[in-house]
């Protein structure tokens, strides 16, 4: 039976003691209530406080205590108590078993719901899942159902439609909106190569792509599995709260036991009196709301984390977040985009570039392609070119309008003269860590094309935020020391080690642990180790998988301002839940003595049912500033309030 209806059978059959309780200063008594209430507390205890005793049972056989005893032990000694005052004519109070068992499903109630639509939040992701598609089956397009669609099928996604799974462009282009999975509010241009996501909205064009990852490989559903997994998890904390717990249950029960003897025995206080006292004590101090201080928290944090396109793994990374001293940045893809391009050229544009991307246009080459990319992008068309021929280690030279036209390296040099303005370019584009193509015609250089594999737009930014928070940036890179320093200087990094060996990444974070805990972001299958040795993991989305599997975050944007998003989110998520489990220690600790009758002298104090009330408020005072973490504000997060 659900928590929701336990809560109800116990609500309703508790209201009519209630009214009794109402009638009762104004001399109304109802004939038998006694044995009205009898009835229907026992079906209270039978039905809705059941799971209550059967935990206390197995966790005392197993000799341990948990939340559930003090609820066990305080309803039924008031249930086996009021049993007995009702045969020998003495006041019962079966109506405090009755309300502590409301209150207490009250409690649970609405950490069920909280719990509910956080996972409800993240699920709701899958019912926004495309039902069918458009996929080419026999060279003719059909309408297919999701579940039918396999990995190679070519689908056509028109207009305003879902596209149904993870795939490439082959034909087409179009804009996407990706906010339901990345969180990134503009809409993406997507061309030929490109990768969509499943579930994402096509905007203004109809392309054809071909199914790469479907069913539960798709990254919506990837997702959904890290997020419920992560909600699920502990946080280290968690396991304070449980050796807590584990002397406090005793601790309750000894002190219960010493109120009813204070007041029995020593004070003269009547039998019923003395116990109501003791059942207070032990309602009062059921820690609830102890229990819900993690993981409501850890939940409204993960999933905030989700919509921001932010993925926390588990509660661990939580915890080490809050000393991380020195994040560490792979450069080539998390700093830089990946990709070389064209940063600079010199001499006339047009010219330069044409004759450039007409010998370059059958090189596969990465600095091939950036030319090729640039002069795409210009609209400059290629020449026609004849008589091809690679020069060796050097370039490639071919006839272009009657004129010998080459491109190549530095090692040009040797054979050709430079103009001395030229010559001062190249020097200083190569100190910008540049590499720097000639292009000539008839033995004379014309311009210089430099192409760098440029940081990221956002990535200055970025490093300027973590340093703002007093975080040391490192830079950790294979690349060579004059680049490496290039980048480092232009993003503002604090620190490069370079030349790095692929293998010896994580050596070097463990070199850097020493000075504190450290956070690395990285993307490729090199960065694995150094995810996996580093305090906090920090993968970007558009990495490789076994990346994305070592980190313990993923920014599923692949934008590194996110990194200090994601640092700030989980500090606030476990600083929230430290302030949970501050107020819920807090509460325990001052209701005791209130309820123990510690303040009887002025008049102040709490019947079984008020604590069983005063608890249930305590549980949704936790829920309630979990709930609120969704409101902290997140700098850079233009959805927070």
């Amino acid at each position: 039976m659900t928590i929701t209806k336990r809560f109800w059978i116990s609500l309703i059959f508790s209201i009519p003691m209630l009214i009794g309780m109402i009638l009762m200063p104004f001399g109304i008594m109802v004939p038998g209530s006694e044995w009205i209430q009898f009835v229907l507390t026992t079906v209270v205890m039978g039905v809705a406080a059941r799971p209550f005793v059967q935990s206390a049972w197995a966790s005392f056989k197993k000799h341990h205590s948990n939340m559930d005893t003090l609820v066990a032990i305080g309803t039924a000694t008031a249930y086996i108590y009021s049993i007995y005052a009702m045969f020998t004519h003495q006041a019962v109070f079966f109506e405090s078993a009755a309300f502590v068992i409301t209150f207490v499903l009250l409690g649970q109630v609405f950490e069920e719901r909280m719990r509910n639509n956080a996972s409800n939040a993240i699920e709701k992701l899958v019912d926004l899942q495309a039902k069918d598609a458009e996929v080419m089956r026999d060279g003719k397009l059909v309408q297919v159902p999701l579940s039918e669609i396999v990995a190679g099928d070519i689908i056509r996604v028109k207009p305003g439609q879902k596209i149904a799974v993870d795939g490439v462009i082959t034909e087409g282009s179009s804009t996407v909106d990706e906010s339901m999975v990345t969180g990134e509010s503009m809409p993406v241009a997507k061309n030929i190569g490109d990768k969509v996501i499943g579930s994402t909205m096509n905007s203004n064009g109809t392309f054809m792509f071909k199914a790469e990852k479907v069913g539960s490989d798709t990254m919506l559903s990837q997702i959904v599995e890290l997020v419920k997994k992560a909600q699920n998890s502990h946080a280290p904390i968690q396991n304070l709260t449980d050796k807590v717990s584990e002397i406090f249950v005793p601790v309750v029960l000894s002190l219960s036991i010493l109120t009813f003897l204070v007041w029995y025995v020593f004070l003269g206080a009547t039998l019923a009196s003395a116990l109501i006292y003791a059942v207070s004590v032990v309602v009062i101090a059921c820690p609830c709301a102890l229990g819900l201080a993690t993981p409501t928290a850890l939940m409204v944090g993960t999933g905030r984390g989700a919509k921001m396109g932010i993925l926390i793994k588990n509660g661990e990374v939580l915890e080490e977040v809050n000393d991380v001293k020195t994040v560490v940045f792979d450069k080539t893809g998390t700093i830089t985009k990946g990709k070389p391009e064209v940063t600079d050229i010199v001499g006339d544009d047009k010219q330069v570039l044409a004759i450039a991307a007409a010998l370059e246009e059958s090189s596969e080459h990465p600095l091939a392609t950036a030319i090729l990319d640039r002069a795409k992008t210009d609209e400059i068309p290629a020449a026609t070119v004849s008589n091809f021929q690679a020069i060796e280690g050097k370039g490639v030279s071919a006839t272009i309008n009657n004129q010998q036209a080459f491109v190549g390296n530095d090692k040009l040099l040797n054979d050709i003269k430079i103009a001395s303005e030229l010559r001062d370019q190249m020097i200083r584009l190569q100190d910008e860590a540049k590499t720097v193509v000639f292009v000539g015609l008839n033995r004379e250089i014309i311009g210089l094309i430099a192409i760098q594999d440029a940081p990221k737009e956002t990535s200055k930014e970025a490093i300027a935020t973590l340093k703002s928070r007093g975080l040391r940036t490192v830079m950790l890179t294979g690349d060579n020391e004059r680049v490496a320093n290039a980048i480092a200087q232009d993003v503002g990094i604090d620190e490069v080690i370079a030349n790095v060996l692929p293998g010896d990444k994580a050596d070097h974070v463990e070199t850097l642990q020493k000075q504190g805990k450290v956070a690395f972001v990285g993307d490729g299958i090199n960065d694995a180790p150094a995810l996996t040795m580093a305090d906090v993991g920090i993968a970007m989305g558009s990495g490789t998988d076994i990346a994305i599997e070592s980190g313990g975050i993923v920014l599923m944007k692949n934008d590194l301002r996110d990194v200090a998003k994601a640092l700030e989110l989980s500090r606030k998520t476990f600083n929230r839940i430290k302030l949970n489990l501050f107020w819920a220690f807090v509460y325990n600790v001052l209701g005791i003595p209130v309820a123990a009758g510690l303040f009887f002298a002025i008049g102040f104090t709490l019947s079984p049912e008020l604590a069983g009330l005063a608890m249930a408020f305590s549980s949704l005072s936790v829920v309630t500033s979990s709930v609120l973490l969704n409101k902290a504000k997140i700098s850079g997060d233009v959805k927070t309030a």
